[in-house]
């Protein structure tokens, strides 16, 4: 459960913001949508792999 202080002269808005940063840090919504429809195992180690060689491509250019 998601807890956001409030003080007493907090405008609502803020506390808004607060709360979907905080839903937002804990992942439900991706999660949610990755259960949505299922992905074979092969697949998902592709798509990593893909990530992992993407990132180390950013890395080289970088140095």
């Amino acid at each position: 459960m998601i807890i956001v202080p409030v003080k007493d002269g907090d405008n609502i808005e803020r506390a808004l913001k607060k709360f979907k940063r905080k839903y937002e840090k804990t992942g439900i919504v991706k999660e949610l949508r990755a259960r949505q429809a299922f992905q074979k195992p092969s697949v998902t180690n592709r798509k990593k792999m893909m990530k992992a060689v993407y990132v180390q491509h950013l890395r080289t250019l970088e140095d």
